[in-house]
């Protein structure tokens, strides 16, 4: 291992592995490239780009209180009399229809209201305030959301359904840190869950992609925000897992994360550790601050980085040496106020698609084996692995992390094309059997290719939350593409 610096960042097996990867090579479609079909008048979309779905109506919600109850109730009360579908979204990242409703209504909240409650630690919060919304918030109180996704474009509720995780340690994913939410069920009434009331309903909306009714309010804890310094160490990858392992179960540590080297001639065999712990001076923390001039300038060289393999080496130079140099304190409130657009694709022909793996940090070499036989097999153009931890969630129906696990967040570059589409399709599917081989899961708010095969031996519980569902929503009112894809015949 080689420490590079203390300070905070500027820039963001064997034999089965081979047939894996022989799999992988020897199914790349023939199909010549074709461009995608553009959605039509009448249908919403993802992040993704690839998930044009048809819908009934698509409804901006800045409603508060009953005014909001109400409004919802209108809704769902025609959509049942019609036999459509509702579903509830904000930004809609999610990248399979994860939050569109087909031929349904569509609603999105945008109301922004936090109410802080220092005494208690917590906010109270409207389900579609965005996180910027939150450290807005937040920030001049001198607090910070506990856990929050790693950009601040994202809805609180939102967060809560997919139970995203963010950077902050040791906790496990958002869902952890609320304490209660108030939601209308599929029956039209609105009932408080917490882990005392409506216990079992909690725990399934937890990670339940909204399937379960529509979130009008969250109590969420927070805690103090605090100047950070960062600690960068250098690894083999092979080192990373028990590296990450050792510097959590230091208390001093509260954010830390991990990237990989993605160059072609040392894919997966160097890592990156970035550990914050608090400064030695707390006084005057300035305002958080947003997107800066640092964060366009790697903006741009991690675009560079497409088809080109000097530059991809040049960020790793980069991250590994330049920002360890150059850097400076700076507030959690800050590290975590930075929206998903500043590394946004600006290429009409190409899309950014995510994955989302989670694995024992013990097995964190089959991982890399696993990746390095696959990956740079396929089509695809990859871009970025940031590894964060994620503590157990034991309460979650639809749990990826029943133990500790390591988050591999990996960033690809996609043309647009029925060709890319099909080699994507094919390479996810041979990831996921490799990680439940190795005993990991796959995140689920993403493009939706794995089988279903795949989603019951990932989430073991699948079934039963099919089941619960059920009884909760006899009409099926709350749909999506999940439940349509994979859960509906469950």
């Amino acid at each position: 291992m080689r420490r590079l610096g203390r300070r905070a960042v500027l820039f963001g097996s064997g034999a089965a592995l081979g047939a894996l990867a022989t799999r992988a090579l020897t199914s790349r479609s023939p199909v010549m490239p074709a461009t995608l079909p553009p959605p039509g008048p009448g249908t919403l979309n993802d992040a993704s780009g690839l998930s044009a779905t048809p819908i009934h109506r698509h409804t901006t919600m800045v409603q508060s209180g009953d005014a909001l109850v109400d409004a919802i109730r209108a809704e769902m009360a025609e959509a049942a009399a019609e036999g459509r579908p509702v579903n509830v979204g904000a930004a809609r990242h999610s990248m399979g229809g994860q939050a569109i409703p087909r031929n349904g209504h569509a609603l999105t909240f945008e109301n922004g209201a936090v109410e802080p409650d220092t005494a208690n630690g917590t906010y109270r919060v409207h389900a579609g305030a965005r996180w910027s919304q939150v450290i807005a918030a937040l920030d001049p109180i001198g607090f910070s959301p506990k856990v929050m996704q790693s950009n601040n474009d994202f809805g609180v509720a939102a967060t809560f359904c997919v139970n995203a995780h963010g950077w902050p340690v040791p906790f496990g994913p958002m869902g952890s840190t609320v304490r209660a939410f108030d939601m209308i069920l599929p029956s039209g009434d609105l009932v408080t869950c917490s882990r005392e009331e409506n216990a079992d309903l909690f725990a399934m909306t937890m990670g339940g992609y909204g399937l379960t009714g529509a979130i009008t309010a969250l109590t969420v804890e927070m805690v103090p925000n605090q100047r950070l310094v960062a600690d960068f160490t250098r690894m083999p990858a092979e080192e990373f897992g028990p590296a990450f392992t050792t510097a959590l179960a230091d208390p001093g540590v509260t954010m830390a994360y991990g990237r990989l080297n993605v160059d072609h001639g040392n894919f997966f065999r160097e890592a990156l550790m970035i550990a914050y712990r608090p400064d030695a001076d707390q006084s005057d923390l300035p305002a958080a601050s947003g997107s800066g001039v640092m964060s366009h300038l790697a903006r741009h060289i991690y675009r560079a980085q497409l088809g080109r393999e000097p530059v991809k080496r040049l960020r790793w130079f980069t991250e590994t040496t330049v920002g360890p140099a150059l850097s400076a304190a700076a507030t959690r409130n800050s590290l975590i106020n930075e929206p998903v657009v500043t590394l946004d694709d600006r290429d009409p022909n190409r899309t950014d698609i995510l994955h989302e793996y989670f694995v024992a940090p013990e097995r964190f070499p089959e991982f890399l084996d696993l990746c390095r036989a696959v990956i740079p097999a396929s089509y695809q153009a990859f871009l970025n692995v940031t590894l964060r931890h994620i503590a157990p969630d034991p309460e979650s129906w639809l749990s990826y992390a029943p133990v500790p696990r390591i988050a591999a967040v990996m960033s690809f570059s996609q043309e647009m094309t029925a060709r890319a589409e099909a080699d994507m399709a094919r390479m996810t599917r041979t990831l996921i059997e490799g990680m439940i081989e190795i005993g990991g899961t796959y995140y689920l708010p993403y493009r939706p290719h794995a089988t279903q095969g795949q989603l019951t031996r990932a989430y073991p519980r699948a079934a039963e939350f099919a089941t619960a569902k059920r009884a909760l929503d006899p009409q099926l009112l709350f749909r999506n593409a999940l439940w349509d894809r994979y859960m509906e015949s469950l």
